[in-house]
């Protein structure tokens, strides 16, 4: 009996491609309020800060953790946020983490100490904000192909954005209701995060109308990722032992029919066979969730190594700015004011560098390198500025250069490990980043206790972003090398070819 006639078939047809256009700009409006309402809260943060800080008299270090938590968290849960998505949909998993968000905040409008505030703004918002950000993020990938950069530089806008429009909001309200009123009122406007995921909508997918349990994880694999050209070896090669994967090509469309094995159906098995067969299909399960196998990847590792060193530098100055102003004696709708100027000049840079990225004028990572370099340039000369025109020419440049960094890192990443392991690829970079994002606002704390001056949070920032661009020109010179190699191998392949065919030419020439 052939495994065909043992076997349960069905027939899953997927769309051929992101269309660039259409509904997908609904999905970047949704991934624009999600970059707006979590990050964009994070850095608009500064101004909480000052009122908790006075509120509980605590010291610098001790009150950057609530920050430093929520970030953290961020990133730790990223890989579950990506497994989840993948189980059930991203829409729920979105919905679900906007509900997080808003009950994180507004359990912290009622705490009685910082340890209470690590708890609900910290921990449980920072899990809400991954649970939200990173299906977003990875649904913005599957829609978009050749205009990812620039989609991601538009998503990302919705940070400045909301950042000019959240920091003096911030300020009135707690002028008006006190830091606990204001925290309610973001409590609810978070809320608006399960809009966004109401819009997040998969992919276009038809299927047979048959029944099967056996099958509802490989539609749910399917339902959300794009199969190119490119992705045909890779998708055969992942299918799942005793399961065969036929791939046809049509006119708009591939169709990918899947034979399951007819559970029914008994034949002798080995002991030790069933066992091999029952582990390798764990391990398939496992990767139809999350792609371990990442790990082994070193161009990966080292961009997240570049992604570890750049968190300790990225988070600490939009959290100090506010009250580096106020310590240098700028009144406090000034001082938040710069956040605003910071946030416009962000945006500014984000679209230009997102659309310059798009034009593919030089690879995506040297002008993350070059970015990079600068950002820590000038976050180390920002204790020279004291007056507000100053601190006003500090914010608009660092937001500029702060934006041209973010706009591209996502796009980078894509091209790393390739658009089909997007998904599961930014959970484990999140996860990895993680300890930069926990660390880079207390370590900034501590040398500011020590010191008695915020600039020293700056120049710690400056030096980790410098040390990350390296790790950048490594990831260069590994691609380099990796292009030297593929080009090497194609060459000889062609002068085999050649040489190929002149020996039969020679012995057609011989025969005649």
């Amino acid at each position: 009996m052939d495994s065909a006639s043992r076997a349960q078939r069905r027939r899953i047809t997927v769309a051929a491609a992101a269309a660039d256009g259409g509904y997908a700009w609904f999905i970047l409006l949704s991934c624009f309020l999600v970059f707006g309402l979590t990050f964009g809260v994070i850095k608009a943060f500064g101004v909480f800060y000052v009122e908790i800080h006075r509120y509980f008299e605590t010291t610098a270090t001790g009150t950057s953790w609530i920050t430093s938590i929520a970030v953290a968290t961020i990133h730790i849960v990223a890989p579950v946020a990506s497994a989840l998505s993948a189980r059930v949909s991203h829409r729920a998993v979105v919905i679900t983490g906007g509900l997080m968000c808003s009950l994180g905040v507004v359990f912290g409008a009622f705490a009685n100490n910082l340890t209470e505030l690590y708890l609900t703004v910290g921990f449980l918002n920072g899990f809400g904000y991954a649970l939200t950000w990173t299906p977003t993020v990875t649904m913005l990938g599957y829609y978009f192909e050749k205009r990812r950069p620039v989609a991601n530089a538009l998503s990302s806008s919705g940070e400045c954005i909301l950042t000019f429009v959240l920091t003096p909001l911030f300020q009135l309200l707690i002028d008006s209701f006190s830091w606990r009123g204001a925290l309610l009122i973001l409590g609810g406007l978070q809320l608006n995060l399960c809009v966004c995921g109401m819009l997040l909508r998969p992919l276009k997918v038809t299927k047979d109308p048959t029944n099967g349990s056996d099958v509802k994880a490989a539609e749910e694999s399917l339902d959300v990722r794009s199969v190119s050209k490119e992705d045909l070896d890779e998708v055969k090669s992942s299918c799942h032992v005793g399961k065969e994967l036929e791939i046809s090509e049509d006119a708009d469309e591939w169709r990918v029919e899947l034979c399951f094995e007819d559970p029914n159906d008994k034949y002798n098995m080995t002991e030790e066979s069933t066992s091999r067969t029952k582990w390798t299909e764990l391990k398939n399960k496992i990767l139809l969730y999350v792609d371990y196998t990442l790990i082994t990847n070193a161009q990966f590792m080292i961009y997240s190594m570049f992604g570890v060193f750049a968190a300790l530098g990225f988070f600490a100055p939009a959290l100090f700015l506010v009250p580096y102003a106020r310590s240098k004696g700028i009144e406090e709708y000034q001082a938040a004011a710069l956040m605003s100027i910071s946030a416009v000049l962000d945006l500014f840079g984000r679209v230009f560098f997102g659309w310059v990225a798009n034009l593919r004028l030089i690879e995506t990572v040297q002008q993350l390198t070059a970015t990079v370099i600068l950002l820590g340039t000038v976050l180390l000369l920002c204790p020279l500025a004291t007056s507000f025109s100053e601190l006003v020419a500090f914010s608009a440049v660092y937001g500029l250069v702060f934006g041209a960094t973010v706009a591209i890192h996502i796009t980078v990443l894509a091209e790393v490990v390739g658009i089909q392991r997007l998904g599961s690829a930014l959970g484990f970079f999140m996860l990895i980043r993680s300890s930069g994002g926990l660390l880079g606002p207390p370590i900034a704390g501590f040398f500011i206790d020590k010191m008695s001056d915020y600039g020293t949070g700056f120049l710690m920032a400056g030096v980790s972003l410098i040390v990350s661009a390296l790790f950048l020109l490594l990831l260069r010179i590994m691609n380099r090398r990796g292009q030297g190699t593929a080009n090497k191998s194609r060459n000889t392949h062609k002068d085999n070819i050649g040489q190929s065919l002149g020996e039969e030419e020679k012995e057609e020439q011989d025969m005649a």
